[in-house]
């Protein structure tokens, strides 16, 4: 594929070679992450995204080992099961000597692990001689950094770009840049060992083996970004795992444990892509939505991935609600897309961010974002009770509600509309936010302002909570009103949206009020937020796992009918798993538990055919054929936080598992467990000071629930 002037779309990224080509191997650390190929180095061969980056820009391109001026032969690679490390294992070719002998492949044992820590880069490299003869091997690291933002790495070509050098230090490399934006980037490369020759791009070493000798190598790629933030000085390579080591470990949260070892293994590979992706932030732990592109804070992506992950650990619930809170638009910015109240859409740090040559350093372009946070709050108030959070976060959430109520309706319709303000902005700003997302039938894109079908009912959702909340906290008239306000809506929504004909509600209403007339998952969220009337629920739940929208992996973005179906497009036909998972909590809010089972073994059955059993964010559309696995979209986010999120989502909406703080209530709603899945344990589940350890056994027609272990005083109550 050619190189564009300039991307089309946020959602797009340039793809000039698949990532799916050749498997990648991801770590990530606070604002730092790395994607490297298989040999554990970056920049060789594969995908154009490959590099260690830290807050939004590069930091190194280039990182490759050497073993006699060559590459070595790969034996395996790996990135350890809880994302702590990545470790490789690599041997030499046939090295020709003088005469006629050689060196035979399989002499030299070459072990490398690296791992990421407080901005910087840990590596170790072990080279063993199980030779007979002594020997003697170059060893050579290769290092460049272009120093290139995250735009320009995902295709966006820079008319002007900063300066850049590179120098030697006393046996360290430097390689500085100052950007456009008067910041100065630096990585700072340094050995345990003196080469024995260095340059600004390589550290050449030649240590002598004996038989059975091992020659052991650190260095340190320390990477700065920021003066008001400095990176720590770099740590031992020990000093620093036995600290990440501490980190990993963490604390106790609720632990699930089943009889199916590959769902296990899901499980525990979707926690450690969590616990990799959640960045403590000033005012909390936040998931950051995705590596490579999207590691950073993303409003609308942080606030699903809490709800998903809320029964397991409302910790992160709490840093996703004060992050947002603490950045919540105050003043109208029609450049960032702000109106006062408005919740965040993301938030970038690197250089064309601060530039304002993208518009994303601080952008507020979603439209869903705001009642999504309430919907948050509503959430973690009854699973926690935390009536100081509540009181700390109620002025933001009356100003969400005066955002939705003022600027969030557009044209006084009683529905939230969007349409950008800045040109460059986004020109759908839904979950769909790909230009040609939001279309009628005939594949004409629909023009704005435009009222997405789940949007209205995230609003719908989000005053239901808060009305409950302010009778909590003693504002009964405000309870009242957003009571009254909600149903209006309802109706409202049902006669504007309904389509009879299709049996689901329209995508969307463009800005002439007509429906865009096309069967998408969107009603899927409808049915999560509880909007949808009951005797309209299977109806909805026919349409998304009718053949033409289930794929039988999952329920497609776009129905395979629809004029502008393209099971290889982004949000026109792919299927996405934290979409899935939110369509099958909404189909076990309304009683179709059997459905929900049909999504999550599609999800797991994906899980188990993918790569370290890591969902992506999106795969392609394609029907599900026997003895293969999914189609995989060439250049998705893995990990993605909300994909990893679904995993416990999809287990809860088959569990009908329902936490309540106030009184202190665990609820099992009519739960079902697939085949593949006899005994689910769960231990360390917490209501407020109170905890359980249940465990639950699938019967022919239906599932027993046994108390282990009772902590406090928590009704258990099981409905079936």
């Amino acid at each position: 594929m050619t190189d564009i002037i300039r991307v089309k779309g946020h959602a797009y990224v340039l793809a000039t070679s698949p990532r799916v080509a050749m498997r990648t191997l991801t770590l990530k650390d606070g604002d730092t992450f790395a994607v490297y190929d298989r040999y554990g180095d970056t920049g060789s061969v594969g995908s154009g995204e490959q590099g260690i980056y830290h807050r939004g820009t590069r930091m190194l391109m280039h990182h490759e080992f050497h073993l006699g001026h060559q590459r070595p032969l790969l034996l395996s690679s790996t990135v350890h099961e809880h994302n702590a490390f990545v470790a490789v294992d690599l041997t030499n070719p046939d090295i020709p000597l003088a005469g006629e002998r050689i060196i035979p492949r399989g002499t030299i044992h070459v072990f490398r692990s690296q791992y990421l820590w407080r901005g910087a880069m840990y590596c170790r490299t072990r080279v063993y001689n199980y030779g007979d003869i002594e020997l003697t091997t170059d060893i050579t690291y290769l290092y460049e950094s272009d120093f290139a933002d995250v735009f320009e790495v995902r295709g966006v070509v820079r008319r002007r770009r900063g300066r850049a050098w590179s120098e030697v230090e006393d046996g360290t490399a430097v390689l500085s840049y100052e950007g456009l934006d008067g910041i100065l980037r630096r990585t700072t490369i340094a050995f345990s060992e003196r080469p024995a020759e260095m340059t600004p791009d390589h550290a050449r070493f030649s240590p002598r083996l004996r038989p059975g000798a091992a020659f052991d190598l650190f260095h340190v790629c320390a990477f700065t970004a920021d003066p008001h933030r400095p990176s720590p000085s770099p740590l031992s390579f020990q000093d620093a795992r036995e600290k990440q080591i501490e980190r990993l470990g963490g604390r106790r949260i609720t632990t699930v444990m089943t009889a199916n070892e590959q769902f296990n293994h899901w499980l525990d590979r979707s926690t450690a892509d969590l616990r990799m992706l959640v960045t403590n932030t000033p005012d909390g732990p936040y998931p950051y939505a995705g590596v490579p592109w999207f590691s950073t804070v993303f409003g609308r992506d942080g606030i699903i991935t809490a709800l998903e992950y809320l029964w397991v650990d409302p910790e992160m619930a709490k840093g996703v609600l004060c992050t947002l809170a603490a950045n919540q638009a105050t003043t109208e910015r029609p450049d960032a897309d702000a109106e006062p109240g408005k919740i965040l859409h993301e938030w970038r740090e690197g250089e064309m961010a601060n530039l304002g040559e993208v518009p994303y350093g601080c952008y507020y372009g979603s439209a869903d974002s705001t009642p999504l946070f309430l919907m948050l709050s509503h959430a973690t108030w009854r699973r926690t009770g935390d009536r100081a959070l509540a009181e700390f976060l109620w002025p933001h959430m009356t100003a969400a509600l005066e955002w939705i109520d003022r600027w969030g309706d557009v044209d006084g319709d009683g529905f939230v509309e969007y349409a950008r303000k800045r040109p460059e902005g986004l020109v759908n700003q839904g979950w769909k936010d790909s230009e040609d997302s939001v279309m009628h039938a005939d594949g004409t894109l629909a023009e704005g302002p435009i009222a997405l079908a789940e949007v209205q009912g995230y609003v719908y959702a989000g005053k239901h909570g808060v009305a409950q909340m302010a009778r909590a906290l003693g504002h009964d008239d405000l309870a009242h009103r957003l009571e009254a306000e909600a149903e209006t809506l309802r109706q409202r929504f049902e006669a504007a949206f309904w389509l009879d004909d299709l049996g689901t509600y329209a995508l969307a209403l463009d800005g002439a009020k007509r429906p865009c007339r096309v069967e998408s998952s969107n009603p899927g969220h409808l049915l999560y937020c509880g909007i949808v009337r009951p005797e309209r629920a299977r109806l909805v739940a026919d349409s998304l796992l009718g053949p033409d929208m289930f794929s039988g992996w999952g329920v497609r973005t776009l129905s395979e009918g629809e004029c502008r179906y393209n099971p290889m497009s982004y949000h026109n036909g792919s299927v996405w798993p934290h979409d899935n998972a939110l369509i099958a909590a909404g189909l076990a809010r309304y009683g179709m538990a059997e459905r929900a089972q049909k999504v999550l073994e599609g999800m797991f059955d994906a899980a188990l055919a993918v790569d370290l059993n890591r969902l992506p964010e999106l795969f392609c559309g394609f029907p599900r054929q026997p003895g293969q696995g999914p189609t995989l979209y060439p250049v998705a986010c893995i990990p993605q936080a909300w994909a990893a999120g679904s995993a416990f989502l999809l287990l809860q909406a088959v569990l009908g598992l329902e936490l309540v703080a106030d009184p202190p209530t665990i609820l099992f709603n009519r739960p079902a467990l697939p085949g593949f899945l006899d005994k689910v344990e769960i231990r360390g589940l917490c209501v407020g000071a109170s905890s359980v350890d249940v465990i639950l056994n699938r019967h022919p027609h239906s599932v027993g629930i046994n108390v282990l272990r009772r902590h406090g005083e928590v009704e258990i109550r099981v409905d079936m």
